[in-house]
Protein backbone atom coordinates (compact mmCIF):
# COMPACT_ATOMS: atom_id res chain seq x y z
CA UNK A 1 0.00 0.00 0.00
CA UNK A 2 1.06 3.34 -1.05
CA UNK A 3 1.05 5.48 1.91
CA UNK A 4 0.77 9.27 0.30
CA UNK A 5 1.88 12.17 3.03
CA UNK A 6 0.93 15.96 2.60
CA UNK A 7 3.28 18.29 3.66
CA UNK A 8 6.72 19.80 1.51
CA UNK A 9 7.41 17.81 -1.16
CA UNK A 10 11.25 17.94 -0.49
CA UNK A 11 10.95 16.60 3.17
CA UNK A 12 12.83 13.48 2.68
CA UNK A 13 14.54 13.64 0.05
CA UNK A 14 17.85 13.88 -0.84
CA UNK A 15 18.74 17.77 -0.77
CA UNK A 16 17.09 18.35 2.67
CA UNK A 17 17.61 15.02 4.36
CA UNK A 18 17.52 14.66 8.23
CA UNK A 19 20.25 15.57 10.12
CA UNK A 20 21.01 11.37 11.28
CA UNK A 21 20.98 10.10 7.82
CA UNK A 22 23.12 8.23 5.39
CA UNK A 23 23.84 8.82 1.66
CA UNK A 24 21.65 6.17 1.01
CA UNK A 25 18.77 8.01 2.31
CA UNK A 26 18.53 5.60 5.84
CA UNK A 27 17.75 6.79 9.07
CA UNK A 28 20.95 6.47 11.44
CA UNK A 29 21.70 6.83 15.32
CA UNK A 30 24.26 9.61 16.28
CA UNK A 31 27.78 8.14 17.67
CA UNK A 32 28.34 8.94 21.16
CA UNK A 33 32.12 9.46 21.98
CA UNK A 34 32.74 9.62 25.65
CA UNK A 35 34.65 12.20 26.96
CA UNK A 36 38.31 12.04 28.67
CA UNK A 37 38.40 10.81 32.10
CA UNK A 38 40.60 13.36 34.49
CA UNK A 39 44.04 11.63 35.24
CA UNK A 40 43.90 10.66 39.09
CA UNK A 41 46.96 12.19 40.85
CA UNK A 42 48.85 9.73 43.41
CA UNK A 43 50.80 11.65 45.62
CA UNK A 44 54.51 10.45 46.00
CA UNK A 45 57.41 12.03 48.46
CA UNK A 46 60.28 13.42 46.10
CA UNK A 47 63.53 11.30 45.65
CA UNK A 48 66.50 13.13 46.93
CA UNK A 49 67.78 14.15 43.09
CA UNK A 50 64.25 16.00 43.20
CA UNK A 51 64.94 17.60 46.26
CA UNK A 52 68.10 18.69 45.53
CA UNK A 53 66.95 20.13 42.41
CA UNK A 54 64.45 22.03 43.92
CA UNK A 55 66.78 23.35 46.58
CA UNK A 56 69.14 24.65 44.26
CA UNK A 57 71.40 21.81 44.38
CA UNK A 58 73.81 20.20 46.27
CA UNK A 59 75.99 23.62 46.50
CA UNK A 60 73.49 25.39 47.64
CA UNK A 61 72.38 22.91 50.29
CA UNK A 62 75.76 23.29 51.61
CA UNK A 63 76.00 26.72 52.10
CA UNK A 64 72.20 26.70 53.96
CA UNK A 65 73.59 24.45 56.41
CA UNK A 66 76.76 26.69 56.74
CA UNK A 67 74.43 29.33 57.66
CA UNK A 68 72.49 27.67 59.93
CA UNK A 69 75.63 27.15 61.76
CA UNK A 70 76.54 30.54 61.91
CA UNK A 71 73.51 31.62 63.02
CA UNK A 72 73.49 29.48 66.20
CA UNK A 73 77.18 30.49 67.07
CA UNK A 74 76.00 33.97 66.97
CA UNK A 75 73.21 33.66 68.87
CA UNK A 76 75.06 31.07 71.50
CA UNK A 77 78.04 34.12 71.57
CA UNK A 78 75.00 36.69 72.44
CA UNK A 79 73.77 34.48 75.15
CA UNK A 80 76.93 34.27 76.43
CA UNK A 81 77.55 38.17 76.63
CA UNK A 82 74.18 38.72 78.01
CA UNK A 83 74.80 36.65 80.89
CA UNK A 84 78.50 37.91 81.40
CA UNK A 85 77.15 41.29 81.20
CA UNK A 86 74.31 40.09 84.18
CA UNK A 87 76.77 38.25 86.13
CA UNK A 88 79.40 40.93 86.49
CA UNK A 89 77.32 43.90 86.80
CA UNK A 90 76.59 45.15 90.31
CA UNK A 91 73.28 44.05 91.51
CA UNK A 92 71.23 45.20 95.08
CA UNK A 93 71.43 42.21 97.54
CA UNK A 94 68.89 41.96 100.21
CA UNK A 95 70.22 41.90 103.91
CA UNK A 96 69.77 39.29 106.15
CA UNK A 97 67.63 41.02 108.96
CA UNK A 98 67.33 40.25 111.92
CA UNK A 99 63.32 39.90 113.78
CA UNK A 100 63.66 42.94 115.50
CA UNK A 101 64.63 44.90 111.90
CA UNK A 102 61.43 43.11 110.80
CA UNK A 103 58.91 43.56 113.02
CA UNK A 104 56.53 46.28 113.92
CA UNK A 105 56.67 47.49 117.76
CA UNK A 106 53.55 48.45 119.67
CA UNK A 107 54.10 50.19 122.81
CA UNK A 108 51.30 48.97 125.30
CA UNK A 109 50.60 50.10 129.18
CA UNK A 110 47.79 47.85 130.96
CA UNK A 111 46.86 50.83 132.73
CA UNK A 112 44.99 52.02 129.82
CA UNK A 113 42.63 48.73 130.35
CA UNK A 114 41.90 49.73 133.80
CA UNK A 115 37.98 50.05 134.34
CA UNK A 116 36.28 51.89 137.23
CA UNK A 117 33.89 49.91 139.46
CA UNK A 118 35.25 46.84 138.06
CA UNK A 119 36.97 44.36 139.69
CA UNK A 120 36.08 41.12 137.59
CA UNK A 121 38.45 41.37 134.87
CA UNK A 122 42.23 42.76 135.18
CA UNK A 123 43.88 44.95 132.62
CA UNK A 124 46.12 41.96 132.18
CA UNK A 125 43.17 39.56 131.19
CA UNK A 126 42.02 42.34 128.88
CA UNK A 127 45.01 42.62 126.98
CA UNK A 128 45.09 38.95 126.28
CA UNK A 129 42.03 39.84 124.51
CA UNK A 130 43.70 42.06 122.49
CA UNK A 131 46.24 39.53 120.90
CA UNK A 132 44.48 38.66 118.19
CA UNK A 133 43.50 42.35 117.24
CA UNK A 134 47.26 43.22 117.52
CA UNK A 135 48.45 40.01 115.00
CA UNK A 136 45.84 41.27 112.60
CA UNK A 137 47.16 44.75 112.50
CA UNK A 138 50.56 42.64 111.18
CA UNK A 139 52.60 43.81 114.58
CA UNK A 140 55.30 41.57 115.86
CA UNK A 141 56.89 42.73 119.08
CA UNK A 142 54.60 44.41 122.04
CA UNK A 143 56.52 46.42 124.43
CA UNK A 144 54.50 46.07 127.98
CA UNK A 145 55.13 48.86 129.92
CA UNK A 146 53.97 50.10 133.16
CA UNK A 147 53.96 46.57 135.27
CA UNK A 148 56.84 47.66 137.90
CA UNK A 149 56.08 49.53 140.62
CA UNK A 150 58.30 52.67 140.50
CA UNK A 151 57.90 54.25 144.38
CA UNK A 152 60.36 50.97 145.44
CA UNK A 153 64.14 50.99 145.19
CA UNK A 154 65.77 48.69 144.58
CA UNK A 155 62.39 47.47 142.27
CA UNK A 156 61.75 44.06 142.33
CA UNK A 157 61.33 42.26 138.95
CA UNK A 158 59.12 39.65 140.02
CA UNK A 159 56.62 41.45 141.53
CA UNK A 160 54.27 43.40 139.92
CA UNK A 161 51.95 46.15 140.47
CA UNK A 162 48.83 44.15 142.40
CA UNK A 163 46.28 46.66 140.48
CA UNK A 164 47.09 45.36 136.81
CA UNK A 165 46.74 41.96 138.03
CA UNK A 166 48.70 38.74 139.65
CA UNK A 167 51.87 37.51 138.49
CA UNK A 168 50.78 34.32 137.04
CA UNK A 169 48.09 36.48 134.73
CA UNK A 170 51.41 38.47 133.25
CA UNK A 171 53.55 34.95 132.77
CA UNK A 172 50.05 33.48 131.00
CA UNK A 173 50.11 36.61 128.97
CA UNK A 174 53.81 36.05 127.90
CA UNK A 175 52.88 32.95 126.73
CA UNK A 176 49.89 33.50 124.79
CA UNK A 177 51.85 36.35 123.35
CA UNK A 178 54.23 33.71 121.57
CA UNK A 179 51.12 30.92 121.21
CA UNK A 180 50.00 33.93 119.04
CA UNK A 181 52.92 35.14 117.28
CA UNK A 182 53.84 37.85 119.23
CA UNK A 183 57.07 38.40 121.01
CA UNK A 184 56.27 40.17 124.23
CA UNK A 185 59.65 42.81 125.80
CA UNK A 186 59.30 44.08 128.62
CA UNK A 187 60.24 47.98 129.68
CA UNK A 188 62.72 48.93 132.33
CA UNK A 189 62.76 52.31 132.43
CA UNK A 190 62.81 55.12 135.19
CA UNK A 191 62.95 51.97 137.34
CA UNK A 192 65.35 51.92 140.14
CA UNK A 193 67.20 48.48 139.86
CA UNK A 194 69.79 49.73 142.28
CA UNK A 195 69.75 50.95 145.79
CA UNK A 196 70.84 54.60 146.00
CA UNK A 197 73.37 55.60 148.27
CA UNK A 198 74.79 59.36 149.51
CA UNK A 199 78.73 59.31 150.20
CA UNK A 200 79.96 62.63 150.63
CA UNK A 201 77.49 64.23 148.86
CA UNK A 202 77.58 61.76 146.10
CA UNK A 203 75.29 59.72 144.89
CA UNK A 204 76.43 55.85 144.94
CA UNK A 205 74.71 53.25 143.06
CA UNK A 206 75.14 49.44 145.03
CA UNK A 207 72.63 46.91 144.98
CA UNK A 208 73.27 42.81 144.05
CA UNK A 209 73.55 42.45 140.59
CA UNK A 210 73.34 38.70 141.18
CA UNK A 211 69.75 39.59 142.05
CA UNK A 212 69.26 41.82 138.78
CA UNK A 213 70.24 38.93 136.43
CA UNK A 214 67.71 36.35 138.46
CA UNK A 215 64.98 38.28 137.65
CA UNK A 216 65.66 38.63 134.11
CA UNK A 217 66.91 35.07 133.62
CA UNK A 218 62.74 34.58 135.35
CA UNK A 219 61.28 36.19 132.36
CA UNK A 220 63.61 34.76 129.82
CA UNK A 221 62.79 31.38 130.96
CA UNK A 222 59.27 32.48 130.28
CA UNK A 223 60.07 33.33 126.84
CA UNK A 224 60.60 37.44 127.23
CA UNK A 225 62.54 38.41 123.68
CA UNK A 226 64.17 41.15 125.54
CA UNK A 227 64.29 44.40 127.96
CA UNK A 228 64.63 48.21 127.56
CA UNK A 229 65.99 50.80 129.40
CA UNK A 230 66.34 54.60 129.02
CA UNK A 231 70.20 56.19 128.54
CA UNK A 232 69.29 58.34 131.72
CA UNK A 233 68.94 54.85 133.56
CA UNK A 234 71.54 53.83 136.19
CA UNK A 235 71.51 50.53 134.19
CA UNK A 236 72.71 52.20 131.56
CA UNK A 237 76.00 51.39 131.87
CA UNK A 238 79.41 49.49 129.90
CA UNK A 239 79.47 46.75 132.78
CA UNK A 240 75.64 46.69 133.81
CA UNK A 241 75.42 45.98 129.38
CA UNK A 242 77.62 43.68 129.56
CA UNK A 243 76.69 41.64 131.99
CA UNK A 244 72.83 41.49 130.72
CA UNK A 245 74.77 40.88 126.94
CA UNK A 246 75.86 37.49 128.36
CA UNK A 247 72.15 36.50 129.55
CA UNK A 248 70.62 37.67 126.18
CA UNK A 249 73.61 35.21 124.85
CA UNK A 250 72.63 32.35 127.13
CA UNK A 251 68.68 32.56 126.04
CA UNK A 252 69.51 33.46 122.44
CA UNK A 253 68.89 30.63 119.66
CA UNK A 254 69.15 31.63 115.74
CA UNK A 255 65.53 32.11 115.54
CA UNK A 256 64.69 33.42 118.56
CA UNK A 257 67.22 35.88 119.81
CA UNK A 258 67.00 38.17 122.85
CA UNK A 259 67.83 41.85 122.82
CA UNK A 260 68.18 44.82 124.69
CA UNK A 261 66.71 48.41 123.65
CA UNK A 262 67.42 52.06 124.41
CA UNK A 263 64.98 54.10 124.83
CA UNK A 264 66.75 57.64 124.29
CA UNK A 265 65.42 60.84 125.91
CA UNK A 266 68.74 63.30 124.97
CA UNK A 267 69.33 64.57 121.71
CA UNK A 268 73.22 61.86 121.94
CA UNK A 269 73.56 58.78 123.68
CA UNK A 270 76.22 58.80 126.26
CA UNK A 271 79.40 57.61 125.83
CA UNK A 272 80.00 54.14 127.40
CA UNK A 273 83.70 53.14 127.74
CA UNK A 274 84.02 49.50 126.70
CA UNK A 275 87.15 47.45 126.35
CA UNK A 276 84.93 45.12 123.81
CA UNK A 277 81.83 44.64 121.99
CA UNK A 278 79.68 41.58 122.11
CA UNK A 279 76.72 41.71 119.90
CA UNK A 280 76.17 42.72 116.47
CA UNK A 281 79.00 45.25 116.76
CA UNK A 282 77.63 46.90 119.70
CA UNK A 283 76.05 46.34 123.11
CA UNK A 284 72.54 46.78 122.52
CA UNK A 285 70.44 45.81 119.54
CA UNK A 286 68.20 48.74 119.27
CA UNK A 287 68.57 52.34 119.93
CA UNK A 288 65.00 54.34 119.75
CA UNK A 289 64.95 57.64 119.11
CA UNK A 290 61.80 60.89 119.18
CA UNK A 291 61.42 61.48 115.61
CA UNK A 292 59.51 64.58 117.56
CA UNK A 293 61.32 64.79 120.96
CA UNK A 294 59.09 64.56 124.10
CA UNK A 295 57.30 68.01 125.59
CA UNK A 296 55.06 69.36 127.94
CA UNK A 297 52.61 71.59 125.60
CA UNK A 298 50.91 70.82 122.25
CA UNK A 299 53.37 71.38 119.64
CA UNK A 300 52.48 73.59 116.50
CA UNK A 301 52.80 72.51 112.79
CA UNK A 302 56.20 75.13 112.17
CA UNK A 303 57.88 72.81 115.55
CA UNK A 304 56.94 69.41 114.33
CA UNK A 305 57.87 70.67 110.88
CA UNK A 306 61.66 71.94 112.04
CA UNK A 307 61.57 68.57 114.62
CA UNK A 308 61.13 66.25 112.06
CA UNK A 309 63.91 68.23 109.49
CA UNK A 310 66.43 67.86 112.27
CA UNK A 311 65.74 64.44 112.39
CA UNK A 312 65.82 63.65 108.50
CA UNK A 313 68.96 65.74 108.50
CA UNK A 314 70.72 63.64 110.99
CA UNK A 315 72.78 60.62 109.52
CA UNK A 316 71.87 57.33 111.05
CA UNK A 317 75.09 54.69 111.63
CA UNK A 318 73.36 51.91 112.72
CA UNK A 319 70.16 50.04 112.22
CA UNK A 320 67.91 52.66 113.82
CA UNK A 321 64.45 52.74 115.93
CA UNK A 322 61.66 55.65 116.05
CA UNK A 323 58.52 56.54 118.11
CA UNK A 324 56.69 59.80 118.52
CA UNK A 325 57.73 61.50 121.77
CA UNK A 326 56.26 65.04 121.88
CA UNK A 327 52.69 65.92 121.70
CA UNK A 328 51.10 66.55 117.94
CA UNK A 329 48.11 68.10 116.89
CA UNK A 330 45.38 65.53 116.01
CA UNK A 331 45.21 66.63 111.81
CA UNK A 332 48.94 66.04 112.17
CA UNK A 333 48.84 62.66 113.35
CA UNK A 334 48.14 60.35 110.27
CA UNK A 335 51.57 61.99 109.00
CA UNK A 336 53.31 61.41 111.38
CA UNK A 337 52.34 58.00 111.09
CA UNK A 338 53.28 58.25 107.48
CA UNK A 339 56.58 59.37 108.50
CA UNK A 340 57.09 57.02 111.38
CA UNK A 341 56.02 53.80 108.99
CA UNK A 342 58.59 55.12 105.90
CA UNK A 343 61.94 56.36 107.86
CA UNK A 344 64.34 54.01 107.68
CA UNK A 345 64.88 51.67 110.60
CA UNK A 346 62.56 49.74 113.33
CA UNK A 347 58.62 51.49 113.88
CA UNK A 348 57.68 51.56 117.27
CA UNK A 349 53.79 52.43 117.07
CA UNK A 350 52.30 53.59 120.92
CA UNK A 351 48.73 52.30 121.95
CA UNK A 352 46.43 53.92 119.72
CA UNK A 353 48.43 55.92 116.91
CA UNK A 354 47.39 53.22 114.36
CA UNK A 355 43.51 54.94 114.57
CA UNK A 356 42.64 57.15 111.86
CA UNK A 357 40.00 59.21 113.75
CA UNK A 358 39.20 60.96 110.71
CA UNK A 359 38.91 57.31 108.94
CA UNK A 360 36.29 56.30 111.74
CA UNK A 361 33.75 58.33 110.84
CA UNK A 362 33.48 55.81 107.59
CA UNK A 363 33.84 52.61 109.28
CA UNK A 364 37.96 52.57 108.19
CA UNK A 365 40.04 53.62 111.87
CA UNK A 366 42.97 50.86 110.58
CA UNK A 367 42.93 51.40 106.77
CA UNK A 368 46.13 54.18 106.39
CA UNK A 369 48.19 51.59 109.11
CA UNK A 370 47.14 48.59 107.13
CA UNK A 371 47.96 49.98 104.55
CA UNK A 372 51.38 51.20 105.74
CA UNK A 373 52.83 48.43 107.25
CA UNK A 374 52.00 46.24 104.04
CA UNK A 375 53.51 48.47 101.88
CA UNK A 376 56.62 48.11 104.11
CA UNK A 377 56.36 44.43 104.06
CA UNK A 378 56.45 44.23 100.47
CA UNK A 379 58.46 47.04 99.12
CA UNK A 380 62.11 46.59 99.85
CA UNK A 381 62.67 50.33 99.28
CA UNK A 382 60.68 51.16 102.07
CA UNK A 383 61.72 48.53 104.40
CA UNK A 384 65.76 48.45 104.13
CA UNK A 385 66.40 51.07 101.37
CA UNK A 386 68.74 54.00 100.84
CA UNK A 387 67.84 57.38 102.37
CA UNK A 388 67.92 60.35 100.63
CA UNK A 389 66.91 63.86 102.37
CA UNK A 390 65.11 66.00 99.59
CA UNK A 391 65.91 69.78 100.68
CA UNK A 392 63.18 72.57 99.68
CA UNK A 393 64.08 76.13 99.34
CA UNK A 394 61.97 79.16 98.08
CA UNK A 395 61.92 77.94 94.60
CA UNK A 396 60.35 74.73 94.76
CA UNK A 397 57.18 75.86 95.37
CA UNK A 398 54.96 77.90 93.25
CA UNK A 399 52.79 79.22 96.28
CA UNK A 400 55.68 81.44 97.48
CA UNK A 401 57.17 79.95 100.82
CA UNK A 402 57.64 83.18 103.41
CA UNK A 403 58.38 82.71 107.09
CA UNK A 404 55.06 82.27 107.98
CA UNK A 405 54.12 79.53 105.93
CA UNK A 406 55.75 75.80 106.95
CA UNK A 407 57.43 74.46 104.04
CA UNK A 408 57.04 71.24 102.94
CA UNK A 409 59.27 67.66 103.89
CA UNK A 410 60.28 65.33 101.49
CA UNK A 411 63.12 62.22 101.47
CA UNK A 412 63.71 59.54 99.31
CA UNK A 413 63.76 55.78 99.82
CA UNK A 414 65.54 53.46 97.09
CA UNK A 415 67.05 49.99 96.71
CA UNK A 416 67.88 48.87 93.21
CA UNK A 417 65.46 50.81 90.49
CA UNK A 418 63.02 51.14 92.74
CA UNK A 419 62.66 54.57 94.46
CA UNK A 420 59.50 55.89 96.56
CA UNK A 421 59.38 59.49 97.03
CA UNK A 422 57.86 60.80 100.54
CA UNK A 423 56.05 64.13 100.38
CA UNK A 424 55.05 66.17 103.75
CA UNK A 425 52.97 69.11 103.94
CA UNK A 426 52.46 70.20 107.84
CA UNK A 427 51.40 73.73 106.81
CA UNK A 428 47.77 74.69 106.90
CA UNK A 429 48.18 75.83 103.40
CA UNK A 430 48.01 73.81 100.62
CA UNK A 431 51.45 73.21 97.97
CA UNK A 432 51.52 73.54 94.55
CA UNK A 433 55.09 72.14 93.85
CA UNK A 434 56.72 74.25 90.80
CA UNK A 435 57.07 72.12 87.78
CA UNK A 436 61.22 72.39 87.82
CA UNK A 437 61.62 70.80 91.28
CA UNK A 438 64.05 67.94 91.41
CA UNK A 439 64.83 67.72 88.03
CA UNK A 440 66.78 64.39 88.78
CA UNK A 441 63.81 62.32 89.49
CA UNK A 442 61.43 60.97 86.90
CA UNK A 443 59.13 62.65 85.55
CA UNK A 444 55.74 60.25 86.78
CA UNK A 445 55.07 58.21 89.21
CA UNK A 446 51.67 56.47 90.88
CA UNK A 447 50.48 57.15 93.96
CA UNK A 448 50.96 54.40 96.96
CA UNK A 449 49.72 55.85 99.96
CA UNK A 450 48.24 59.40 101.31
CA UNK A 451 46.71 60.23 104.71
CA UNK A 452 43.05 60.88 103.12
CA UNK A 453 43.58 57.38 101.26
CA UNK A 454 41.83 59.35 98.40
CA UNK A 455 44.79 59.16 95.56
CA UNK A 456 44.91 56.71 93.23
CA UNK A 457 46.27 55.82 90.15
CA UNK A 458 49.47 57.71 88.20
CA UNK A 459 50.58 61.39 88.76
CA UNK A 460 53.07 63.56 87.14
CA UNK A 461 55.63 65.41 89.59
CA UNK A 462 55.82 68.43 88.02
CA UNK A 463 51.84 68.94 89.06
CA UNK A 464 51.75 67.87 92.42
CA UNK A 465 49.17 70.00 94.43
CA UNK A 466 49.18 69.39 98.40
CA UNK A 467 46.75 69.50 100.49
CA UNK A 468 46.88 70.95 104.24
CA UNK A 469 48.19 68.07 106.26
CA UNK A 470 48.70 65.41 104.07
CA UNK A 471 51.62 63.39 103.19
CA UNK A 472 51.93 61.23 100.52
CA UNK A 473 53.77 58.45 99.08
CA UNK A 474 54.64 57.74 95.32
CA UNK A 475 56.27 54.93 93.89
CA UNK A 476 58.41 56.49 90.86
CA UNK A 477 58.65 55.22 87.80
CA UNK A 478 61.85 53.69 85.87
CA UNK A 479 63.37 56.33 84.13
CA UNK A 480 67.10 56.96 83.12
CA UNK A 481 67.54 60.30 85.02
CA UNK A 482 66.38 58.97 88.57
CA UNK A 483 68.41 58.96 91.48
Amino acid sequence: MTLKVEGDPGYGSASARAPFTDLDGSETVPLLIPEDQPQQYIWKPLSRDELEKCAGGPEWNKFRSRLILCFWIVWLIMLGTAIAIIIQSPREVSPSLHWWQKDVFYRLQPALFMVADSDEVSPISRMSERLQYLRSLGVGTVILEGFFRHDRSPANLTEIDQSLGTLPQLTQLIIESRKAGVRVMLDLCELDLFEQESDNDTKVWSGSSENIQYSLRYWLEYGVSGFGICDTDAAFSAKTLMEWNVLMLEFSSQDDERILMVRQASNTLPALKVSNITVNGSLVELVTKSVIPPSHHLLSAAEVAEAMEASLQTPQEHWPSWTVGGRVPWELQRAILVLIMTLPGTPVIKYGDEVNPIQEQLNQPLALFQSLIQSRAREEALHFGRFTFLPFNDSMSSSGLNSTVTPPLAFLRSWGCVHFLVLFNLGSEPHTLDPDWAPSLPEGGVFVISTGLDRFGPVSLRSIKMQPHEAIVIKLFESDKSS
